[in-house]
């Protein structure tokens, strides 16, 4: 039985989130800094100004993530924090249309990025990491946390197909479906207010 542990993204552990996103598929490029910016602002910017950006990220606080480990080793990531901080959420049209709570509303946080390690795939981390994540925003006073996952319909993927997440996880970390946003994309949401 692999025992999975999560930690939030500090400056200390600035290391581990590296070995978190370059694993394997386009986390080492992306750097998780894709759901912070406008499509302009993404396709001026190159890999190392990405890594500069999340690094500032991380030491300006509070943490955009959580690092997910296997053995003290870092297996995987995930970004959650207020849906306001992120940008490309209500500029992305599908979500804008499905959603139902307003963009303004620093209480609505949102799930937007996975990644983990090839060597480490298909052990259960992506739900360890969003439960961890729930915690996260609830101990944070978040009142709902949104998601907007790949609804697989049992199909195989590609990997970097997934960041989103898959609908199955996040039905099982107890989120609800509320719209498709269009064929085989889901908003989801999981009310903490209660």
């Amino acid at each position: 039985m692999v025992t999975i542990t999560t930690e939030v993204a500090t400056s200390a552990r600035w290391d581990d989130v590296q070995h978190a996103l370059t694993g394997g598929g386009d986390g080492a490029s992306c750097q998780c800094i894709w759901p912070m910016l406008s499509n302009k602002e993404w396709n001026e910017t190159t890999t190392p100004q990405r890594i500069e950006m999340l690094h500032d990220e991380i030491q300006a606080g509070p943490p955009p993530g959580l690092i997910a480990y296997i053995d003290g080793e870092a297996a995987g990531w995930i970004r959650i924090g207020p849906r306001t901080l992120q940008q490309r959420v209500p500029r992305t049209r599908m979500i804008a249309a499905a959603s139902t709570e307003p963009f303004d509303d620093e209480s609505v946080w949102a799930v937007t990025c996975f990644v983990v390690r090839r060597e480490h795939r298909g052990l259960g981390i992506t739900l360890e990491l969003l439960r961890a994540a729930v915690d996260l925003a609830r101990r944070s006073g978040a009142g709902l946390v949104e998601g907007y996952p790949v609804d697989t319909r049992g199909e195989k993927k590609r990997t970097n197909d997934l960041f989103h997440g898959t609908l199955a996880t996040f039905l099982a970390a107890g989120f609800e479906e509320r719209a498709e946003m269009k064929p085989g994309r889901t908003l989801v949401a999981l009310d903490l207010s209660s």
